[in-house]
């Protein structure tokens, strides 16, 4: 018994370490609060909710994977080109970066 938890303990402590390392490989900056701080994950937990009930609709999955996936794909794409946002003062996430960061649309001539 006390085999498989320093099993459990040390598979935990890999995947944490391996996952932090993802992170700082990529770029992605983890987020570190106090523990069972729910203020940490609440804009995490709000958006996969949203995501879980308006994907679903009642039902308890897919038939398969690509079905799933797809789904998915059509949420995130009207998440965040056409979805209005109360907080982000009834625009799309889309909209909303745009009208802070503007990106160039054509490539700049090579000299």
């Amino acid at each position: 018994w006390a085999d498989s938890i320093d099993r459990r303990i040390e598979s935990a402590q890999y995947t944490s370490r391996a996952f932090a390392e993802a992170c700082r490989r990529d770029g992605v900056r983890q987020s570190m609060s106090a523990v069972g701080s729910s203020a940490d994950n609440a804009a995490a937990e709000s958006f996969n909710a949203t995501f879980k009930r308006e994907t679903l609709k009642g039902r308890k999955g897919w038939s398969n994977e690509r079905e799933a996936r797809l789904d998915a794909f059509r949420w995130l794409s009207r998440y965040n080109t056409r979805r209005r946002h109360s907080r982000l003062g009834q625009r799309s996430p889309i909209t909303y970066e745009n009208t802070f960061h503007s990106t160039a649309t054509t490539l700049t001539r090579a000299a």
